[in-house]
């Protein structure tokens, strides 16, 4: 590999690392970085040293948050553990499944998303708990099995997802639904993490390389959100919407 082309994935890496941090989609700017950077590897080796950057970035950023917002550990556990599933069962089938097929869904997903939340400009700023302590569980529950799969098999946009189901579901303020995220987001990388490793498609070197990056990245970023609080992360949020819609819409068309 060049010395350009590390640079370029470093700061892919680092920019990924930002992004994460604040309201998730890291992998909107890292995944096609890598695609493009080692386009020669194959698709399952690229998937599996994508995730260890991101789980580096990942948890820098759940410590920062955790020394100012406190999650609550018992409904983040009750989440990540089903994810932690869900993502190494859709690790299992990255290799298999074509993952164009989620395209339309997730574009669609990510429209509704974006309106809703910009025609609501109240939604996350403050925290407005629903359901009762039993049936949230549940339901995070399940959103964390359903959303570790899809971050095990494809992965753009999960950060993303957690945010934005915390916020709308659970009743979360923005921050707080960020800093959650990370936690969650921690249990589907470790999840493909295993996966990958034992059918040998990560390249650590590199993995590890980037990781340096987008911990500086993230650290920024968490420091960034935590200072600007539940507006800032909003306003991050519906860029990376915005973005991933873009990105997502690109790469249909180029495909088709």
């Amino acid at each position: 590999m060049s010395v350009a082309n590390f640079l370029f994935l470093a700061l892919a890496a680092g920019f990924a690392g930002f992004v994460d941090a604040v309201a998730g989609g890291g992998g909107l700017v890292q995944l096609p970085a890598l695609l493009l950077g080692i386009s020669n590897k194959p698709i399952p080796l690229i998937l599996g040293t994508n995730k260890i950057p991101s789980i580096f970035g990942t948890s820098t950023a759940a410590a920062s948050y955790f020394k100012k917002v406190r999650p609550d550990l018992r409904l983040t556990t009750t989440m990540a553990l089903p994810a932690l599933v869900g993502s190494i069962a859709g690790a299992r089938l990255a290799s298999h499944f074509p993952t164009t097929v989620f395209h339309p869904l997730i574009l669609t997903l990510l429209v509704l998303v974006g309106i809703y939340t910009w025609r609501k400009p109240e939604l996350g700023l403050d925290e407005r708990l629903r359901f009762t302590d039993t049936t949230r569980l549940w339901i995070v529950a399940g959103c964390g099995l359903l959303i570790g799969f899809y971050d095990g098999i494809f992965g753009p946009g999960t950060g993303t997802f957690l945010v934005f189901l915390l916020v709308i579901i659970v009743g979360y303020e923005f921050l707080k639904a960020s800093a959650t995220a990370k936690l969650v987001n921690i249990a589907t990388n470790f999840g493909a993490i295993l996966t990958f490793q034992i059918t040998g498609h990560i390249w650590w070197r590199l993995g590890l390389a980037l990781a340096f990056a987008n911990v500086i990245g993230a650290l920024i970023g968490s420091r960034l959100a935590i200072r600007g609080g539940s507006p800032l992360v909003r306003r991050i949020f519906l860029f990376v919407v915005a973005a991933l819609i873009a990105k997502l819409s690109y790469s249909w068309v180029i495909t088709k």
